[in-house]
């Protein structure tokens, strides 16, 4: 093949492959928090759907998160390798311990409760027949791991 044609089957290649990438949206800004050093109150309402209150858990440093879980959402078993400190806002949240999912044995804990997750602490939690709110600190980065399996002990694909 000549270097002229192997320049033009370059060209062809590439050209499409740019275009295609300057029409992709730029990647939407991470939630600004809604405390900082400027902004030092946060009313109720700010986050009743949820925010990132303070700082970013993937980042070092302190944060502080508020999630809503609606109506029969939550988690599958796994851990976080930092400790995190949580606080139901609104509703019942539904906690259980361990790697396999038994809903059938978790535990309540009402609006104001709180739950300390130690580091390498397996879990499980949910909302059940309301929306749960429920605010959670700690220090970042922290990593979350998936560690739900079956009865056998054979990893739970959902």
């Amino acid at each position: 093949m000549s270097i002229r044609l192997c320049a033009h089957v370059a060209f062809c290649l590439l050209v499409p492959s740019m275009a295609g990438r300057a029409q992709q949206p730029a990647p939407a800004p991470p939630p600004v928090p809604l405390i900082d050093a400027e902004h030092l109150i946060m009313q109720p309402e700010q986050a009743a759907t949820g925010a990132r209150v303070m700082g970013d858990g993937s980042k070092p440093g302190f944060y502080v998160t508020r999630t809503r879980f609606a109506a029969w959402r939550g988690s599958k078993p796994h851990y976080h390798d930092q400790d995190r400190y949580v606080t139901v806002i609104k509703g019942t949240w539904w906690t259980g311990k361990g790697d396999v999912y038994k809903p059938e044995t978790m535990v309540p804990i009402k609006a104001g409760g709180f739950m300390y997750h130690p580091a390498g602490y397996h879990h499980y939690d949910e909302a059940r027949d309301e929306d749960v709110i429920v605010q959670i600190m700690g220090v970042g980065p922290v990593k979350t791991v998936s560690t739900d399996v079956d009865e056998k002990g054979e990893p739970v694909r959902r």
